[in-house]
Formats: C-alpha cells, sequence, structure tokens
C-alpha cells in the first residue's frame, strides 16, 4: 500500500501534497495518509478528501485509509 507521511510537513503545504498523492496514486487505492497525533494536520487532510470526494477510514487515530472515489 502507498504512504504518504506528513510528519514535519508544514500545514500550509498538506493540500497540495495530498491532492498530488491521491492524484499519482489513484488506480492504486487504498493509499494511507499518516497524519500523526496532530487533529489540525488529520482535519486539513479530511478537508481535502472531502472535496475530491474520497471515501476515507481512519483505521487508527492519526492514520487515514483512502478507500476509493464515491
Amino acid at each position: 500500500m502507498r504512504k504518504l507521511d506528513l510528519h514535519g510537513i508544514r500545514h500550509s503545504d498538506v493540500d497540495r501534497l495530498v491532492e498530488n498523492f491521491i492524484y499519482q496514486h489513484q488506480g492504486e487505492f487504498p493509499v494511507e495518509i499518516i497524519c500523526g497525533n496532530s487533529n489540525k494536520m488529520i482535519l486539513l487532510v479530511k478537508d481535502v478528501t472531502d472535496r475530491l470526494g474520497l471515501d476515507t477510514h481512519m483505521f487508527r487515530y492519526g492514520t487515514i485509509i483512502v478507500r476509493r472515489w464515491k
């Protein structure tokens, strides 16, 4: 499974990085986005996945699995 680890990434860069990652690996779902324990980072990632219309699941706090397009 492809992974995007956002540890050490600035909040201002999250939108662009997550969107690019999703489009680069859209044929490889599911993919994993590691947000860490930052609630702000989780919300930023969820904003992107919601805007793109993706089905996601947080199987543990701080790790979001993108399963498919809705």
